[in-house]
């Protein structure tokens, strides 16, 4: 899905801009950085955040992964949290609250280029 949304919202970047930027003289990598990059950055920041959501939900494949306590990821040490016999629900609800604070401001600080990154490709 990411290779989809940056593949969709690079090739919408029109070449008139690719030949204007060679005709002065730009390099390869002077295009990437100074007209791509800055062109595809609400589908870069859309990327960023949906792949991060998938990092951080991650459970099944770093519970086979990892061994010891000590390099546990968030939803593993989440789950951890209990006991064998019973749980503290309130500290429980607390520290899903907490961990999910950093994905709820990167939601709210990129969720004018997360739209306009998810919605790029439909525009035809």
């Amino acid at each position: 899905l990411s290779v989809l949304v940056l593949v969709t919202f690079i090739r919408d970047i029109p070449s008139e801009l690719h030949e204007a930027m060679r005709l002065d003289g730009a390099s390869h990598l002077q295009i990437l950085w100074r007209l791509v990059i800055p062109l595809s950055r609400p589908a870069l920041i859309t990327v960023t955040i949906y792949e991060s959501i998938q990092v951080w939900n991650g459970f099944l494949f770093p519970l086979v992964l990892t061994q010891s306590p000590e390099v546990r990821v968030l939803p593993l040490a989440l789950w951890s949290f209990q006991g064998q016999y019973a749980a503290d629900v309130p500290a429980i609800m607390a520290a899903v609250f907490l961990s999910a604070v950093p994905m709820l401001l990167l939601y709210i600080f990129g969720r004018r280029q997360l739209l306009t990154g998810l919605l790029a490709g439909f525009s035809r």
